[in-house]
């Protein structure tokens, strides 16, 4: 399922406080997004414990439990983690990863909250979650009968967020610092191949990584280094990352070639450095650049000013580079009114790019 609109992780939290206490709440995103870390802090916020039950990995009577002789009659007991005195919040992740039945057995739970005779504690809460078809994740077709007994929202990564969450939680610096500088980077759509790609959850695996060898540059071989960020994270952002971490000791390097006060490298050494200070620099460029020309300040008056100077300056030392700032890879490009700049300026940087 692919809504219209998403939300981001502070938006969920606050209609998880709003709508969750009233209706089932169904998230919808990437694997790694973020999705449980948001539940367990819903839990935690409005002081419930959190009971999570793995959709993939369930058969119906974990849910509906078995059935028990009681004098002349029988009747189900539902299993023990279910069946709770104290209002919890009950998160079924993976829900539309269960088989049709496991997904019948949920229909009660979900519509009434309740499993047979036993009602959910007054104020219990519940929540599912899911991947979309096309993460590539283990996937089921979901009901009709399911979906519309539950309100439907979908998580997008917000890098901000995530940031205050990662320092709060002391990530290695790298890690923080290197997606500061590379928003862009903290989230890519899984791959259709068998690789690792970048989510929020694969970032901090690296950071665990990282910390379990030390916390310097120098207490983690470069071999090694190599196969963290490659194991965990998309090869493109992991060969940036190792790119970053070479030029740690000029970390404001490209602040400081937007002010005038330093060049792009150019030294056959640091040609790594280079293409990570190029792909930062298309970065900022769609991150700050207004799309209407008419919205420009002070601020970005001067960053587009300095842009095209820059890019006159490294068409001369890559000249491919160059055209890798202004390109419209993965569906992402730069203000248009720029583009016509950049097209009656520096034409030489666009004459290849059809």
């Amino acid at each position: 399922m692919n809504l219209k609109f998403t939300v981001t992780g502070e938006e969920l939290s606050d209609i998880l406080l709003n709508i969750a206490t009233v209706r089932p709440v169904f998230i919808w995103g990437a694997p790694g997004i973020g999705k449980s870390a948001l539940v367990q802090k819903f839990a935690d916020d409005v002081g419930m414990e959190c009971v999570s039950l793995l959709g993939s990995q369930l058969a119906p009577e974990d849910i509906i439990g078995i059935p028990q002789i009681k004098g002349e009659t029988s009747q189900f007991m539902p299993p023990k983690m279910i069946a709770r005195k104290e209002p919890y919040v009950l998160f079924l992740d993976e829900l539309n990863a269960c088989s049709q039945e496991v997904q019948k057995a949920f229909y009660s739970l979900i519509h009434e909250r309740r499993i047979g005779e036993y009602h959910l504690s007054e104020g219990s809460v519940v929540i599912g979650a899911g991947n979309r078809s096309q993460d590539g994740a283990i996937v089921k077709t979901m009901s009709t009968a399911l979906i519309n007994r539950m309100f439907h929202v979908q998580l997008a990564p917000d890098t901000n967020q995530w940031l205050n969450w990662a320092y709060e939680n002391d990530l290695h610096p790298w890690v923080t610092d290197y997606i500061t500088q590379r928003p862009d980077h903290l989230f890519s759509e899984p791959p259709k191949t068998e690789e690792p790609y970048s989510t929020p959850r694969s970032w901090h695996a690296l950071s665990d990584a990282l910390k379990s060898y030390g916390a310097g540059e120098k207490d983690v071989p470069e071999g090694i280094l190599k196969v963290l960020a490659f194991g965990c994270v998309s090869s493109s952002h992991a060969g940036n990352f190792l790119a970053f971490i070479k030029q740690l000791g000029n970390k404001n390097l490209l602040n400081e070639i937007i002010k005038g006060e330093a060049k792009f490298p150019s030294a056959p050494e640091q040609r790594d450095v280079l293409y990570f200070v190029a792909q930062s620099f298309r970065a900022k460029l769609l991150m700050e650049l207004p799309e209407n020309k008419q919205s420009l300040d002070a601020k970005t008056q001067n960053l587009a000013h300095r842009a095209k100077a820059m890019l006159k300056d490294l068409s001369h030392l890559n000249i491919e580079l160059a055209q890798m700032v202004v390109s419209s890879d993965e569906g992402k490009v730069l203000p248009e009114w720029f583009m016509i700049e950049i097209v009656r300026d520096l034409p030489r940087l666009i004459k290849n790019e059809k």
